[in-house]
């Protein structure tokens, strides 16, 4: 690890011009580039003491081993430069975005004597129009059937025309009228040369003209009483409008836009871009990036801009780009990407309308996309049994917990009371094995107490299962298995109890377990505000690393506890509203139902309320109201075995749902 005041420059010695910067560690790599208005300012934030520094740049300084600089003329050239030198060097320290998967284009080859329409992957080449990106490869083949009828642009390989044309027979496209059959010459090479650039106009958004172009032929076909001619324009009519179909209009007509969404939090971020041409979503892409280096919103976006249109030109960067945020350098990236179009372009962030609503869109799939990402790394077993080792580790374990159940607690100011557990073995969920409780015998915002009974109560079922089934030894024999051979329901001990809270909720459960005598199951608690870990009676909480897979699979775990209580807390407020006295009510629909008993949070404190008070309730008139009073008041008590709240019977066999 260097010291960065080694490789320091001297006062004096960095120009405060514009330009751009590569720091290089001891075997000459070049492990980061960055660029700057001043580089003098920029490079001086690098050399403040450590302390001082995000810890990600704090670990590229200590990286590095020099630092060297280029000075250019222009922030322009420098986001230039910066470009080139990223893609030359890979530096490990700068956030590379990596494409999710490989998208296919519509390409026609423009630089062929007969233009060719086909499917492509991979890098651009010259003098070939690329269309897309497309989410799948049969979206662009249905696409380009429909078409083909309107535009019979050959479609067939090189070696598949050569046969064609030394036979003097077109092949079957050609015969069924979806190929003009250039082979054979039925067409020019200049003919086929201008329906190829009439596909890419249509394609490139250009639709609008060409069918009022074609509807005016047909009108004048028919005027000549030439029906069959204006029959087929209008079935080719009805074919470009079906393929205009599989593109949803979202924007107004002739708008040609890219809009890029982020969704991010400390670790990766990931980038969904959407491409308009002609008001319609053509095409669709996506990545995921590790934040190897500290960058905010805005800068996330201008890597984002370089990697899309670094290597474009012309219309293929289009009118109008809108973003989540502007880069730092919002004037010199418009330049940039005005000089690669070779006219204006348009950088900005959407304030309302159809482009915020459809931006919203691309965000949600960002987010999906990040969720999808964290869901595979969860299931990668090399990052898995990384994770459990670091648990272990951090929480003083004599093995990795291959058994984690977790405990949630979830309420409605006090009411309707449940429990979840949820069980994680290697690393992944147990979803056969995730118990719901009722929380019986009391009533109330006591979490801790909730806590309590509800470990005491799965781990007596623990018990009264191991006494049953025998001593569990998961390498021996277990006398009466379940059919899988394993022991019944809750006879599996965890190595690790996690619940959903801090000091106390650990407090709570670690007593649970020493009134049982259980004493050789660990337990931790995990705090949401700042992501403490907590141990049974110590005072200070263990602090996991922000990076640490460990702290990524705690986190895992208690949400889909807390996920899980939560559904079924609202499933038994659903039931309660439904079996509720508010039922006699005549007039009174669900949705008047759940006004008053969110008003008012239970049915016990609507019983309570006056006649006044539920008239403040939004769509409550005088008469409703003094209904509502009556039903409540005729109401028959419930028996003692059954839950004055929700109407359910309150038996409960321990574990499982009640």
């Amino acid at each position: 690890m260097a010291d960065p005041s080694s490789y320091r420059p001297k006062p004096g010695q960095i120009p405060d011009s514009p330009g751009v910067y590569k720091f290089r560690d001891e075997h000459r790599r070049v492990i980061y580039v960055g660029k700057a208005k001043s580089l003098r300012q920029r490079l001086a934030n690098y050399f403040q003491p450590i302390t001082s520094l995000h810890p990600r740049t704090a670990t590229m300084v200590t990286t590095a081993a020099s630092v060297e600089w280029t000075v250019v003329s222009t922030e322009v050239e420098a986001l230039q430069l910066e470009y080139s030198w990223i893609k030359e060097y890979d530096p490990r320290f700068n956030v590379k975005y990596r494409d999710d998967k490989s998208y296919p284009y519509l390409a026609v080859t423009m630089n062929e004597e007969y233009p060719r329409v086909q499917v492509l992957r991979g890098h651009k080449k010259k003098g070939v129009r690329y269309f897309g990106p497309y989410a799948h490869a049969w979206a662009i083949r249905e696409t380009v059937d429909l078409m083909l009828r309107v535009f019979p642009v050959r479609t067939c390989s090189a070696g598949v025309f050569r046969n064609a044309a030394s036979a003097g027979r077109p092949c079957l496209l050609g015969y069924i009228g979806k190929c003009s059959a250039p082979c054979v010459g039925r067409v020019t090479p200049e003919e086929h040369r201008e329906l190829a650039e009439e596909f890419s106009d249509f394609m490139a958004g250009r639709t609008g003209t060409y069918i009022r172009r074609l509807e005016k032929q047909m009108m004048l076909a028919a005027e000549d009483m030439e029906y069959e001619r204006a029959a087929r324009l209008r079935d080719d009519i009805e074919a470009l409008r079906r393929a205009m179909e599989k593109s949803a209009v979202v924007l107004a007509d002739a708008t040609d836009a890219d809009l890029i969404a982020l969704a991010e939090d400390e670790l990766e971020a990931a980038v969904q871009i959407f491409h308009v041409r002609g008001g319609r979503v053509r095409g669709q892409r996506g990545w995921v990036t590790d934040k190897v280096e500290a960058v905010d919103t805005a800068g996330l976006v201008e890597h984002a801009l370089q990697q899309l249109y670094g290597e474009e030109t012309g219309d293929t960067v289009p009118k109008e780009v809108l973003v989540p945020a502007l880069p730092e350098d919002a004037e010199a990236v418009t330049a940039w990407l005005s000089g690669r179009r070779g006219s204006n372009v348009s950088l900005r962030i959407p304030q309302r309308g159809d482009k915020k609503d459809l931006m919203e869109t691309v965000a949600r799939n960002a987010q999906q996309s990040l969720v999808l990402h964290k869901t595979k790394r969860a299931s990668d077993l090399t990052t898995r049994s990384r994770a459990l080792e670091e648990i272990a580790e951090a929480l003083d374990l004599d093995s990795a917990p291959l058994r984690i159940e977790c405990f949630d607690i979830s309420h409605l100011q006090g009411e309707d009371v449940v429990a979840s557990m949820v069980v994680f073995e290697d690393g992944l969920p147990r979803k056969s094995e995730y118990r719901r409780f009722q929380i019986k015998g009391f009533e109330g915002q006591d979490d801790v107490r909730s806590m309590h009974e509800v470990i005491g109560r799965r781990f007596k079922r623990y018990l009264a299962e191991k006494e049953k089934t025998g001593e569990w030894d998961p390498d021996g024999v277990v006398e009466d298995p379940d059919e899988a051979g394993r022991p019944k329901r809750f006879a599996y001990p965890p190595q690790l109890v996690v619940v959903d809270g801090g000091q106390p909720q650990v407090a709570a459960a670690r007593r649970a377990l020493d009134e049982l005598g259980i004493d050789d199951i660990a337990v931790c608690g995990l705090a949401k505000r700042l992501e403490e870990v907590w141990l049974p009676g110590d005072d200070d909480p263990v602090v996991l690393p922000r990076s640490s897979e460990g702290l990524y699979l705690l986190q895992r775990v208690r949400d889909t506890a807390h996920d899980f209580a939560i559904r079924y807390q609202r499933s038994k407020r659903a039931k309660r509203i439904r079996t509720s006295p508010l039922d006699a009510v005549p007039g009174l629909g669900d949705t008047r139902k759940m006004a008053l008993i969110k008003h008012f949070g239970s049915v016990k404190r609507l019983r309570q309320a006056t006649i006044e008070q539920i008239c403040e309730v939004p769509g409550m008139g005088r008469k409703t109201a003094e209904a509502v009073v009556v039903a409540l008041a005729q109401a028959a008590p419930a028996a003692p075995a059954v839950n004055t709240a929700t109407g359910e019977i309150m038996e409960d066999d321990g574990g499982g749902t009640a």
